[in-house]
């Protein structure tokens, strides 16, 4: 009987558990052993070759069932806990960072302070951003101001930005600050369509970002400055 307070030893043939890992709820429509790459996929809403990308990182490690690829238990948790991260564009240095300080964790308590310390550490990472952001707002209203006190003749107005109704919807999670994996979960969408239909909307806009294009967007009130 495994010593009270440890992690369960893994059964054989499986990969090496990874001990604690914070309590995160598993998606419900998910098996907790022995998942189809198919299932696991759906089930955290990404694609087959994402799945296959965290394996080069050595985030995840699937065995084969015959000529299936299967993940047991500790994977599906690790999973969640991996697209948690992505949910918040956590860069996949800090995650393979953080699911390594994890698999160092000595209690539950330890990993939940562990994955506490990353999140504090991305948040700090996105006010950074925002900062950036309204100082780069700041220089676009500066920089339209100075355009339109100017008294050139033949200076050309700027066309009108046109948005279909989905890149209406996709701005607006954008200027919430949403990632591109989290945008197509809630559109319902493949990451790959969405990522063109930003980069649409970040050429409308004439930006050489995403943070770019929302400023001009809410200088020039497609979306909410709140």
């Amino acid at each position: 009987m495994p010593e009270q307070g440890k992690p369960h030893p893994s059964p054989p043939g499986s990969r090496q558990s990874s001990g604690f890992l914070p309590h995160l709820p598993l998606p419900g429509t998910i098996a907790d052993n022995h998942v189809g790459i198919a299932d696991m996929a759906d089930a955290f809403g990404v694609t087959h070759r994402t799945l296959h990308f965290y394996e080069e990182k050595g985030l995840l490690s699937a065995d084969r069932m015959g000529p299936m690829r299967v993940y047991g238990l500790d994977d599906v948790r690790r999973m969640t806990v991996i697209n948690a991260c992505r949910e918040i564009d956590m860069p996949i240095v800090a995650i393979q960072d953080l699911m390594t300080a994890l698999s160092t964790a000595t209690s539950q308590t330890n990993a939940a302070q562990i994955f506490e310390d990353a999140l504090h550490a991305r948040k700090r990472e996105l006010a950074a951003q925002q900062s950036i952001l309204r100082r780069q707002m700041q220089r676009i209203s500066e920089l339209l101001e100075s355009a339109a006190d100017g008294d050139n003749p033949e200076r050309i107005a700027l066309p009108p930005i046109h948005l279909s109704p989905i890149e209406t919807k996709c701005l607006v999670f954008m200027a919430e600050g949403y990632p591109a994996n989290r945008i197509a979960t809630m559109m319902d969408m493949d990451l790959t369509a969405v990522l063109t239909l930003e980069s649409d909307i970040i050429r409308k806009f004439n930006g050489h970002n995403r943070f770019q294009a929302v400023a001009k967007a809410v200088l020039l009130g497609f979306v909410s400055a709140e």
